[in-house]
């Protein structure tokens, strides 16, 4: 068993579809391929936006396609004393600050959006907050540095070194909300250091939160972790295939045909015919010969 853990980590917004198929079978698939271990987390943070038993539903939709975690599943809602833990060693070190604004607020303030459309906070609270203004949520502190990383050879940019002044592109981002929720960029890189990941393999639409996790690994003093964006699943209008978009939920029939899309979506192939056990012995292999595994030393 080599050093290599990797995890997967749905948010329970429904049942498991095409698009969260390619990211489960991309991390599943390289942990293998690199003979380490794969983790199931359950992003449920954010009760609003859960579907009831959609946790439950994933967890079986994964099992009947084959993955098999190395670890119980771990749950997000279970983990509130770790996040407060993290969220006080930024606080007593001054990195963190209440904000009063609202999304509006900042939509309104912003002069030219950025290139991505993301409003940059203008830091209006982070040297107290305005008279009679009750706090909205917590910001971490992003100062004006240069944060600069690069995916793994074969992922969305191949290799070529990012940069990114999170102080032009995002501004202080949210650590906690107002209703005392953390927030999703604090909870991953926190239970990312304490499953000891070291390689996270996901869609290319979170590429843009790589700048603002390093910049709390490194403010938490948690090892640093390498990357692998792979291609998101489109909808028929372009965008990235969710249930806001219409994605249709895997089929727990007929299991094969799902896999052998999410394998072709990533350019690899696999034989058509066989059992679920045929078709994982011959897609690891595949994903091991492939330029998916460069940058794993």
């Amino acid at each position: 068993m080599s050093s290599y853990i990797g995890r997967f980590a749905p948010s329970p917004t429904g049942p498991l579809h095409a698009g969260s198929l390619v990211t489960a079978l991309a991390s599943y698939l390289d942990a293998r391929a690199h003979d380490g271990r794969w983790l199931l987390r359950i992003e449920d943070l954010d009760p609003r936006r859960e579907t009831p038993g959609a946790a439950q539903a994933i967890i079986a939709e994964l099992a009947m396609l084959g993955f098999e975690a190395d670890a119980p599943v771990l749950f997000q809602s279970a983990r509130h004393a770790a996040y407060q833990d993290a969220f006080e060693r930024l606080q007593d070190a001054g990195l963190v600050y209440p904000c009063a604004c609202s999304r509006r607020e900042i939509a309104d303030s912003q002069v030219s959006p950025t290139p991505d459309g993301e409003a940059v906070y203008p830091g209006t609270c982070r040297a107290g907050l305005p008279p009679g203004r009750a706090a909205r949520s917590w910001r971490l502190r992003v100062g004006d540095g240069t944060i600069t990383w690069a995916d793994r050879p074969a992922g969305w940019d191949h290799g070529r070194t990012q940069r990114s002044v999170l102080a032009q592109g995002v501004g202080d981002f949210v650590v906690r909300r107002a209703d005392g929720s953390w927030a999703y960029q604090l909870a991953v890189v926190v239970d990312d250091a304490w499953q000891g990941i070291t390689d996270v393999v996901r869609g290319a639409d979170l590429v843009g939160s790589t700048a603002r996790q390093i910049h709390l690994r490194r403010l938490l003093a948690y090892p640093e972790i390498r990357t692998l964006h792979v291609p998101v699943v489109l909808a028929q209008d372009g965008q990235k295939l969710s249930k806001q978009t219409g994605a249709a939920p895997i089929t727990a029939g007929d299991p094969l045909p799902a896999l052998e899309r999410a394998m072709a979506h990533l350019g690899l192939a696999v034989p058509t015919r066989g059992t679920i056990g045929q078709f994982w012995r011959h897609a690891i292999q595949r994903w091991r010969d492939s330029s998916w595994t460069q940058g794993v030393s």
